[in-house]
């Protein structure tokens, strides 16, 4: 579990950096054609740096500003302008530890829930605060075990 805490801690502080990313937005045109006509660059002479004509560059262009192109294909583009492509994941509950957090007390929820309408069927029902009790306390055992079932 410990190196499992590291692999998320680390992941973590990546994924911070590239969440600040998140506030850029692309140019309207695309990164690449954006770029090329910053630097005066034709399509032609772009094209000619990936070995590629100036229609194909236009389709990738045209693919990237639609979210259609592949990563390899910007990576290529990228390496011929001299520059790196850089991606990432962002966590939309802000880290990977909000994420699990979560995921942990949705299905801790479901657990203690099932187990609840079973007892209240018995006539045996729990109070509102020792459900409330009851889901922390599992969703605690379940982020220490990450059992699988946490992903489904």
């Amino acid at each position: 579990m410990r190196n499992k805490n590291l692999q998320i801690a680390q992941l973590n502080s990546k994924m911070l950096v590239v969440a600040m990313m998140k506030k850029i937005s692309p140019p309207p045109t695309g990164w690449i054609k954006a770029v090329r006509s910053a630097l005066g660059m034709t399509l032609q002479q772009l094209g000619a740096k990936i070995g590629i004509t100036k229609q194909s560059l236009m389709s990738i262009e045209r693919r990237e500003k639609d979210g259609n192109v592949t990563i390899k294909t910007l990576r290529e583009v990228a390496k011929a302008l001299d520059m790196e492509l850089v991606y990432g994941f962002v966590p939309k509950d802000g880290s990977l530890d909000a994420l699990i957090d979560r995921k942990a007390k949705e299905l801790a929820a479901q657990i203690v829930m099932r187990t609840s309408n079973t007892m209240k069927l018995e006539d045996q029902a729990n109070s509102a605060r020792r459900i409330t009790k009851a889901i922390e306390e599992r969703a605690i055992a379940i982020k220490n075990d990450m059992p699988k079932i946490l992903w489904d």
